[in-house]
């Protein structure tokens, strides 16, 4: 017998929103996009999002890495070498991550277009 547990809206809620503050943030999805094919050192991650600070990107990382979606791994060559790479919860939100941006990508013309409507409808 499948028992279901009551659903306490509240709760719910607050922890779908915790999560999605973090994985809906624009510098987190960037990054999830960025390691999705393969591990990358910190610069080349840097390179690959523009307009991203080395801080910020230091604490989108360290985040990352504390949810558990990042790894880092440090290769003991002289200088040190640091890659990142998603683990298997990063890649599982690569999936939804990469479709929202294709999304954004093919409708990004219509949004511009709607605006201007919108703008130009309210300057009457």
């Amino acid at each position: 017998m499948n028992v279901t547990k009551p659903i306490n809206a509240a709760a719910d809620c607050s922890g779908v929103s915790e999560v999605l503050n973090r994985v809906g943030d624009k510098w987190t999805m960037q990054v999830v996009v960025a390691l999705c094919d393969r591990p990358r050192r910190f610069n080349d991650i840097k390179r690959c999002i523009d307009g991203i600070s080395q801080q910020m990107l230091t604490r989108t990382l360290k985040m990352l890495e504390r949810d558990g979606m990042v790894e880092r791994n440090v290769r003991t060559t002289t200088p040190p070498q640091v890659a990142y790479a998603l683990t298997a919860l990063g890649h599982s939100l690569s999936k939804p991550v990469r479709q929202l941006a294709e999304w954004a990508l093919a409708h990004r013309g219509d949004i511009h277009a709607n605006r201007q409507l919108y703008d130009a409808d309210r300057c009457l």
